[in-house]
């Protein structure tokens, strides 16, 4: 079902390229890689071989890695719809 201008299924594929969309994201968000630091880069802390064997490539210790994870701003998604007002013109 489609309604105004939109081709069947319009619906179905602005919800899987939103989808994909995020997806691509979050496999950009590279994991660490290569060598794993022995200090913390932000403290200097000893990152304990335990993370770095888990983690390789890890830069931060638990406690900043932690503190960054809260800092991060959630993410507002894309409307892809448009506003109502678009699409009643």
């Amino acid at each position: 079902m489609a309604g105004g201008w939109a081709k069947d299924g319009a619906v179905g594929e602005q919800i899987e390229a939103s989808v994909q969309d995020e997806l691509a994201r979050m496999r950009a968000k590279a994991r660490p890689a290569g060598k794993s630091l022995t200090h913390c880069a932000e403290c200097e802390e000893p990152i304990p071989e335990s993370r770095r064997a888990a983690l390789p490539g890890v830069k931060l210790c638990l406690d900043c890695a932690s503190e960054r994870d809260v800092r991060a701003a959630p993410r507002a998604g894309i409307n892809r719809r448009g506003s109502k007002d678009s699409q009643l013109k």
